[in-house]
This record gives C-alpha cells, sequence and structure tokens, in this order.
C-alpha cells in the first residue's frame, strides 16, 4: 500500500484510537521485510501523534502502523523530521537522551511490572529493556538493560521528509518473561501498550499514539496505555 494513498484515512483513525483506547493489529499471511520502506505495508497507519500528556498537536507528524502472525509482532514508523538528531551507536546506548528515535512500551497485563520497552534511532540502533517495577509499591524504578530480545530486528531509512522504522519482535522472547503476561497471543487477545516518539529539535517533544491525563512517570503509564487487540 502507497503510503500517500492513506492520508485522509489516518485523521479518522486517530480520533476513534483516542476515545476508545482500541488498536487493531491485523494478521498477515505474507512475509514482511524489515526494510525501512513502507511502500508495501498492508494496513492503515495511525496518527498522528500528539504532546503525550496532553494530547496538543506536535510540531512535525509521526504515524505507526501495526502487523502480526504466528511468530512475531511487526512495527511500522512514519517520522516527518526536517532536522535529524542523532547518529549510529552501540547496541543498548542510551539513544532516549540524545537522538530522535522511536519507542514501543509493551505492558500486556497493564500492571507496571515486567513490561518492554524498545527503542529505535533513525540510524537503527536499538535498545530493548524490561521495567521490572516503577511504582513505589513494588520498590520503584528497577529496570533490566542487559534483558535481550531475540531475534529483533530494527531498520530505519532516513528520506527528504524525515525517516522511516520497520521492527520484528519474535513472540517466543516474550514468552520468556517471568509474571509479565506475554502469553502468544491469538485472535482476541488484548495487551496493553502504547508507542511513542521523541523529538530532538528547537522544541524537544514527548509524542505518544494515545496520549496521557497527566505527566506522572512521563511515558511510563501502563495503566492509561492503548488496548491492542490481535485479529483476523
Amino acid at each position: 500500500m502507497k503510503f500517500n494513498i492513506v492520508v485522509s484515512f489516518w485523521f479518522v483513525m486517530f480520533s476513534t484510537i483516542v476515545s476508545s483506547q482500541i488498536v487493531s493489529i491485523h494478521k498477515t499471511k505474507n512475509t514482511i521485510q524489515i526494510d525501512g520502506d513502507l511502500t508495501d505495508w498492508e494496513t492503515p497507519f495511525l496518527g498522528p501523534f500528539v504532546i503525550h500528556n496532553s494530547g496538543e498537536k506536535a510540531i512535525q507528524n509521526t504515524f505507526v502502523s501495526f502487523l502480526w502472525d504466528d511468530k512475531n509482532l511487526y512495527i511500522a514508523y512514519n517520522c516527518t523530521d526536517s532536522n535529524i538528531v542523532g547518529k549510529p551507536q552501540k547496541k543498548d546506548a542510551q539513544i532516549f537522551y540524545t537522538d530522535d528515535l522511536v519507542e514501543i512500551f509493551i505492558d500486556p497485563d497493564g500492571d507496571g511490572q515486567n513490561y518492554v520497552e524498545i527503542g529505535v534511532n533513525a540510524f537503527s540502533t536499538n535498545y530493548d529493556l524490561l521495567l521490572k517495577c516503577i511504582s513505589p509499591k513494588c520498590g520503584g524504578w528497577k529496570t533490566a538493560i542487559d534483558f535481550n530480545i531475540i531475534g529483533m530486528e530494527t531498520v530505519s531509512k532516513i528520506n527528504p521528509e524525515g525517516y522511516t522504522v520497520e521492527i520484528k519482535i519474535p513472540f517466543l522472547s516474550f514468552e520468556k518473561i517471568k509474571n509479565g503476561g506475554f502469553l502468544k497471543p491469538k485472535i482476541g487477545t488484548k495487551w496493553k501498550a502504547n508507542a511513542f516518539r521523541i523529538d530532538y529539535g528547537k522544541t524537544i517533544e514527548y509524542l505518544a499514539l494515545q496520549p496521557y491525563k497527566s505527566s506522572k512517570f512521563g511515558f511510563h503509564q501502563p495503566e492509561e496505555f492503548a488496548v491492542f487487540e490481535f485479529v483476523e
């Protein structure tokens, strides 16, 4: 599907998501190539992302789309960016402090414990970490940066309008997370999750697909994540 064909549809989809907090992830029978090229992406893109704690319009647009098959979750981002900030860095570098990037947080049961954060910058550098706890009730901010999603693939591609990112996440690595609720999805399975972007420019913007009611814990508010539903 050509990216510019579905622009008008995205804005309708975004208003639906904000009110219902439901994101449908459609199943694919096709082989998804992780190459940063979105011209063959199968499902409409959702967005644009908004300021994460207010829902206000962002300076630059961000859109995201999702697919799944029996083995993997696939995510594609399209980011408008007139001044890309960042550089290629080593795996698990703390690029969220320095680089333009996109992120996905997944906490199937929404309890704020044992959930996954993944980030990818415009140069294909990625990190993956496990959030064991964020709430004072469980001891507060315990992370495991040594956590690795085996088989994860990320490719970014810079273009004249900005950059795109494609991500493949194998479900098998998720299933090994203890007390995270990461059972292999089937049709009808629902996970709490949210997609984000950090845009470093003259004004730094923290953007989300599903905005929050407050700035508490920044992006880390699993109780306010959208509901991702795996569908046919």
